[in-house]
This record gives C-alpha cells, structure tokens and sequence, in this order.
C-alpha cells in the first residue's frame, strides 16, 4: 500500500472519547448525529459501583456503561452494522488497519491512555478504554483523530502498537472498530425512546452495583472508609472516586450535562416539552455532582481531613441519589 494516505475526515472536539468517535464516524458517512444524541440512544449514563475490581489499587467507580457498549446499543438502535476485530497478533492489527486506510475508511480504535504520548504527563494513567480514529499514514506515521484532543496528531508505528496492546484491565487487544452499512434514513424516535428507557431502567435497578442503589451503597461504605482503612487508603479510595468523576474521559459531572443536552435535542425531536424540563434539572443535577467532587477533593487533599468531612460528602452522595431516582422514574414517565 502506499506510505501517504490521508482520508478526507473531519475532526471535531467532543466532550468524550466514544461518542466523539461515533459522532464524527457518522459524520463523516453522512450523517449529522451529534455527540450527545449519540450518549443517549447508546444509553451511555450510568453510575456502577465494582468493589471487588481494582484499577490504581482502589475500587472501580463508573458514570457510564462499560466502553464499547455505546456504539454498540447506538448501531442496533438507528439499524447500522458495525464490524469489530480483535487482534492476538500487532503484525496482524496493523495490516487491518492499513487494509482499511487504503479503501478510504476511517477506523475507531480502543486504546490504552499510559503510554499516549501526546497527552499531558497528569492525565496518563493506566486506563484501557479510551477510544480515537486513524484517518491516515505517512510515512512511519500513523493520522490520529483524536476527538478530546482539539487538533488532530499522529503516531508513529511503534506507539501506536503500544497503546493498541496496553495491557491490564479492559486490555483492548488491538480493537478496531467501523461502520460497514447503514440504512437509507436513521430512525432516531424510536431509536431514542429505546435509549431512554434503558438508562431509566438501568439507574433504577433492583441491584447494588448500578444506579441509585450503587450510590446509596458507596455513601454508606464512605462513612466506613476513615476507621476501616486508615486516614491515608480512605483519602486514596476518596480521591478515586472524584478522578473517576472529574478525570477520566468526561466524569459524571461532565455525562450529566451531556445527557441533558441529549434531552434537549430529544424534546424538539419528539415535540416533547417535558423532555426540555427534565433537560434543566439533569443539568443541575450535575451541578450537584460537581459541588460533590470539589468537598470531597477537599478532604483528600487534607484540606478538610475530619471524619466529619466524610459524613458530609456522603450526605451529599445521598442527596444525589435520591435525586436521580425521582428523575429517572419521571423520565421513565415522560416517554
């Protein structure tokens, strides 16, 4: 294949890796979708709660379904086929890459964060699920579309196999993912209402690791945290819980303004007035869970260490909870 090959492909900044990614894939075949409408027909909101696995040495907490699961709920909801690969073998990754290049097709690509050497040293760390696309090579370089980045970069052959095969937890294995064929016309309504649905669902659920309950659960565990762990593993499990929150990729903060833009876009959709309602109360629900990152950040960075300070952040936690339970049942409702 030849060395230079650079796909007409347009790069816009998003809030997120994965809808960024869907949204200028679809974009780029055509298809105005923005990313927030992408987050919600893929039913990308979530809280989860995984104590029993470990990332940085503390438990998982998680504002968003599992990555991948957003394209994957988007393609089934609007009727496009997508094709996935994983790879055992980087040879191999990189020949399907260079395949897909030299027919003209962008690629999405799950990546490891730790050895990008693009981003900025503090927001490297060992986190396997982050997404971006290939839109070319020159040279020994590889065209990088990298939508929480505002200029597009590259990277050389050996990084980019690097980041490809970054191992640990969610190792992507050399995932590459695109479109293949799409439907004559998106049906975003239903496509919508299924989206909403499922995150209802989901925040409501009857079990302890996802949603309201698994928020009411870490509440509960906080208040623990001080006595059971010692001042310096409490302000570490602390600490992860708002870098999960605030750092990696969006946070929950940043998801909950991006869904309600989601229902915003949605309410003119469906010309429905009570979708644009909910949209202002998603957004200061948000608002909460970033007043909820600032005092608990206080904490661990010994501002505030008083076992004091953990009951009120965990007073705050329930507060959300409570929350968003009566929102996602009212949601529910309104479609």
């Amino acid at each position: 294949m030849t060395e230079n090959l650079k796909i007409d492909f347009a790069h816009n900044q998003s809030a997120h890796c994965e809808n960024g990614v869907v949204s200028n894939l679809m974009k780029h075949n055509g298809f105005q979708i923005s990313e927030p409408m992408v987050f919600g027909i893929g039913s990308g909101l979530l809280f989860s709660y995984l104590p029993f696995l470990k990332v940085n040495y503390a438990p998982v907490f998680t504002y968003r379904s599992m990555p991948g699961f957003i394209f994957n709920k988007f393609a089934k909801r609007t009727g496009i086929k997508m094709k996935r690969e994983k790879f055992k073998n980087p040879k191999k990754a990189q020949e399907r890459l260079d395949q897909n290049l030299a027919k003209n097709n962008p690629v999405g690509l799950q990546v490891g964060v730790y050895n990008l050497v693009y981003f900025p040293d503090e927001y490297r760390f060992h986190f396997n699920a982050h997404n971006m696309v290939v839109y070319g090579k020159q040279g020994d370089r590889y065209l990088i579309s990298d939508p929480v980045m505002e200029e597009v970069t590259s990277l050389s052959i050996k990084e980019l196999e690097k980041v490809r095969f970054a191992k640990g937890a969610f190792a992507p294995k050399g995932h590459m993912y695109y479109p293949i064929s799409f439907p004559e016309k998106l049906e975003l309504k239903t496509a919508i209402v299924k989206g909403i649905k499922q995150t209802a669902r989901d925040m409501t659920a009857p079990v302890p690791i996802v949603g309201v309950k698994a928020m009411r659960w870490v509440a509960k565990n906080i208040r623990k945290w001080p006595k059971k762990l010692g001042p310096k593993k409490a302000n570490h499990y602390l600490g992860q819980i708002v870098r999960m929150q605030e750092e990696i990729g969006t946070g929950g903060g940043g998801f909950r303004y991006i869904y309600a833009a989601f229902l915003q876009e949605a309410s003119t959709l469906l010309d429905n007035p009570k979708l644009m309602e909910l949209s202002t109360e998603m957004t200061s629900i948000g608002d909460a869970w970033r007043d909820f990152a600032v005092d608990a950040s206080r904490i661990y960075k010994n501002r505030n260490s008083q076992s004091s300070g953990y009951e009120d952040v965990a007073i705050q936690l329930e507060v959300l909870a409570d929350r968003e339970e009566h929102f996602f049942k009212t949601l529910k409702k309104a479609v």
